[in-house]
């Protein structure tokens, strides 16, 4: 016992002093660039990841080593010219598919059940329908998920009548049973009125914004609208803005204390920099504001935030990322810096982000099109790449911590520097909440070389780099932007492997 003892007490040590550690995926021969894909989570012990490659469906399903253990065809799905879109949503036991496709004039939302393997488990399920006179060339359905997953809300916007859309909701059940199917018209009195996303809360109710914009400037008039579950009409509620202009509204639901949260950017005056940062807090119980705060960026913390440019411009380049709710009624924001440069072009915040986040190629419908999209890859992104010699740009994170009262408790500051010239997929960073901390993942260049790099946040605000992480392959570029957090503390990030394929690593914190 005297002569193993030290061993023993060397391989603690080791096993203690263990952090992070890296699996990766073996590419499959069509896993390249061209090929579209969702991580869809983990779902029975293995983990699921859909894909599309040409006219082929498929689940792949990987174990705990990220080994493929199967690879299912997903006959159900029609054929790429009829098929629109594809959603998935995980359960510890089960996964449901839910998909759209076009059949001469009719759009057909369907659902159906794949188990642990990524075998069908059900019938398929109509979920709804919609007559058309055009070929769809975007989704017209959009699905949202509620926090503990017992809601699913479905909903198409009708803006044929561009003063007046109708709006379809349909809410289920954990087991997809229809609950209400509502249709609603909501006014859109100016051409500067734009909707924002859709969220749906663990009671059924959905929440999206309606703003105005002056000539695709500052917000000047917001509101949010919640269409509560058991009711057939749409309830609006005005954003106060108390004489400041907002930049661009980000929704929070906290199901915790049944509250919304309202985060926006604010200027004092029409296209000025950026003076701070504010949040709206209604509670839904009441059915009022209970809180409203503002915060001035300082001198020094807009000097730290970017130190490349005049420090009174320096968050004009930000933009509001994460949002995480605390149980204790606090809540951190975190923002980052994005934007692009071109020799042909200036880049214009005002052209970037106020884009409508609906996609209006559609003649009739309206469809979400989320401009910082999440673990959704799809080949026409990569058709979408650069190609007149833009360069994009992704660096520091400004974190913010505010307490239950709406006081801010600290703020801190990530330093990075991304760039890339061929397209956005290798910039930014995915975040990842383990319950005592958050971890900022990104690529840093080293020596040529993109290697992934592992920030920690503590509650305190403390920040730090951790060691690199184990097992980190130079021959691999991470996506971490379409990564996605599987477990309290795995998370799945995509990579090129090779320069054109595609494959998937598994990142385990300890």
């Amino acid at each position: 016992m005297k002569t193993i003892a030290p061993f023993i007490f060397f391989l603690f040590c080791a096993l203690c002093g263990y952090s992070q550690r890296i699996i990766y995926s073996a590419p499959g021969k069509d896993d390249t660039r061209r090929m579209n894909f969702e991580i869809a989570g983990k779902v029975g012990g293995n983990f699921l990841i859909y894909k599309n490659i040409r006219n082929s469906n498929s689940i792949s399903i990987y174990d705990n080593d990220m080994n493929e253990i199967a690879n299912v065809e997903q006959d159900y799905l029609p054929e790429n010219d009829k098929l629109i879109n594809v959603d998935l949503f995980p359960y510890p036991d089960f996964c449901y598919v839910l998909y759209q496709y076009q059949k001469k004039n009719i759009v057909y939302c369907m659902a159906v059940k794949v188990d642990g393997m990524g075998k069908k488990i059900s019938e398929l399920i109509q979920l709804d329908t919609t007559h058309i006179n055009f070929t769809v060339d975007n989704k017209i359905y959009t699905a949202i998920v509620s926090e503990d997953k017992t809601k699913i809300a479905i909903f198409k916007i009708n803006s044929r009548n561009r003063k007046l859309y109708t709006i379809t909701t349909l809410l289920f059940n954990l087991q997809l049973g229809l609950q209400r199917k509502d249709r609603m018209t909501l006014k859109m009195e100016e051409r500067n009125d734009h909707l924002g996303e859709f969220y749906v809360d663990n009671d059924g109710d959905v929440v999206f914004t309606k703003i105005h914009r002056e000539y695709s400037d500052n917000i000047s008039e917001a509101s949010f609208i919640v269409k509560y579950s058991d009711v057939d009409s749409l309830t609006n509620y005005t954003i106060p803005v108390d004489k400041i202009l907002l930049d661009d509204i980000q929704v929070k639901v906290d199901n915790y204390s049944k509250r919304y949260l309202f985060t926006s950017f604010f200027y004092t005056q029409k296209r000025s920099n950026i003076d701070g940062l504010c949040f709206v807090v209604w509670d839904k119980s009441s059915r009022e504001k209970v809180m409203f705060n503002k915060i001035e960026f300082s001198e020094e913390l807009r000097r730290e935030a970017n130190k490349n440019s005049n420090w009174r411009a320096a968050f004009n380049d930000y933009f509001v990322r994460n949002t995480v709710i605390r149980k204790d009624g606090g809540f951190i924001i975190g923002t980052e810096c994005y934007y692009t440069t071109s020799r042909y072009n200036s880049w214009n915040r005002y052209d970037y982000l106020y884009r409508s986040p609906w996609n209006t190629s559609q003649v009739d419908y309206y469809s979400i099109n989320s401009p910082y999209n999440g673990n959704y890859w799809s080949r026409s992104a990569w058709n979408s790449s650069n190609t007149q010699s833009e360069r994009y740009q992704a660096e520091n994170i400004v974190i913010f911590s505010f307490d239950k009262t709406g006081n801010l408790e600290w703020n801190n500051v990530i330093t990075k520097e991304q760039f890339n010239d061929e397209s956005d997929h290798l910039v930014s960073y995915q975040m990842l909440n383990t319950g005592g901390q958050l971890h900022f993942i990104f690529n840093v260049q080293e020596k040529r070389v993109l290697l992934l790099n592992d920030f920690s946040v503590t509650r305190d605000g403390s920040v730090s780099r951790n060691p690199t992480l184990k097992n980190l392959d130079k021959g691999y570029e991470f996506m971490a932007r379409y990564g996605k957090q599987v477990s309290t503390k795995q998370v799945i990030i995509p990579c090129y492997a090779r320069n054109n394929f595609i494959c998937f690593a598994k990142i385990e914190f300890n």
